[in-house]
């Protein structure tokens, strides 16, 4: 099976990370959700209001709590487009936002750094649910001398994910798929199980 494809059941729960570049795409991803047979954590990113937190350069701590309060800000704007919210760390029976604030409070299970992310905390949402993950960028996925990598088992330098991100979900062993958002059909067929292309992230084939 291609690392590509969806890595359980396409009617199987999964935790969805929203990117925040593409804030442009969320009506069309939106939809594509709504119309998803999976159940569907989705894990905003922080989008223009955390670059507004890296603007003001204040402490890493009061930084952390700022940027995760952007997400759940752009967590709003996703649920504007018919998709309903949850403060919860539970499976959904249907596509949910996840508004991570206060569950991150509560643990606070991640370095307070901007070497930790929206990316890191959406794997760590996983982690907790026992779910994959499926991340959402503005990029077909991790590419290596201009060429796109179908997998990674170890540690990859890369701005497409934060520092922390990749050692994380290896370690966790949280099967991970990074594929475009920014074409909706993509997403939308691998919801449905179809091989698209993507970044298989995992320690075993």
């Amino acid at each position: 099976m291609s690392k590509t494809s969806s890595c359980r059941c396409p009617s199987s729960p999964l935790v969805v990370k929203l990117g925040g570049s593409l804030c442009p795409h969320v009506p069309e991803l939106a939809t594509v959700f709504r119309n998803s047979a999976r159940p569907l954590v989705i894990v905003p990113g922080g989008g223009p209001f955390a670059d507004a937190v890296r603007k003001v350069q204040t402490d890493d701590d009061s930084a952390h709590w700022m940027a995760v309060a952007a997400m759940d800000q752009y967590g709003w704007y996703i649920s504007s487009y018919g998709i309903g919210t949850t403060a919860s760390l539970q499976v959904p029976d249907r596509p949910a936002v996840l508004l991570p604030y206060c569950s991150v409070r509560q643990y606070d299970p991640l370095p307070h750094s901007w070497d930790v992310t929206s990316d890191s905390i959406a794997a760590w949402v996983a982690n907790v649910l026992g779910l994959d993950l499926l991340v959402l960028k503005s990029v077909d996925g991790l590419f290596e001398q201009g060429n796109l990598m179908e997998w990674v088992t170890t540690r990859r330098d890369t701005d497409v994910v934060d520092p922390f991100f990749i050692p994380f979900v290896l370690k966790k062993k949280v099967t991970t798929t990074i594929i475009n958002g920014a074409c909706p059909g993509r997403v939308r067929h691998f919801l449905k199980g179809d091989v698209v292309p993507g970044t298989w992230i995992g320690t075993t084939f």
